[in-house]
């Protein structure tokens, strides 16, 4: 079974992926898409959810600089074309999507008030409806 997914690199990107999607739902009742990542950053965020947390300035650039680096230079850089990872699906995970792959790959969202020491309604201030209309 294949899965259609849909990754939006910036959000203008991920605007235009949404207004698809939800015309989509509006239309059809279902998207085309089993999946949509949306990165704010232009080939994902290095101190993004899902990396791990530094609150150095200088040590997620020094991350950043070195994952770019060591991308740039892998013979493979799509990891669906990538061997170890369809070894990876085949040997151990099953399929993509599967309740394995699901468990053992999907990060969750956890509040970052606790690492900021701010809500977020403090700290988006006047966007804050804009926030809320973004996460319905």
């Amino acid at each position: 079974s294949k899965l259609k997914v849909a990754v939006a690199h910036g959000l203008g990107n991920a605007r235009k992926i949404l207004d698809k999607v939800k015309k989509q739902l509006e239309e059809n009742g279902e998207s085309e898409y089993a999946f949509v990542e949306i990165m704010a950053c232009p080939g994902g965020c290095v101190g993004g959810g899902g990396q791990p947390y530094h609150s150095s300035i200088a040590m997620r650039a020094r991350r950043g600089e070195g994952l770019y680096k060591e991308d740039s230079e892998l013979p493979e850089r799509a990891s669906h074309h990538n061997q170890a990872i369809l070894n990876l699906y085949e040997d151990f995970l099953g399929e993509p999507g599967s309740e394995k792959a699901h468990h053992l790959l999907h990060t969750n969202y956890f509040k970052r008030s606790v690492l900021t020491g701010k809500s977020i309604e403090e700290a988006t201030g006047a966007h804050k409806k804009h926030l809320e209309k973004a996460v319905e």
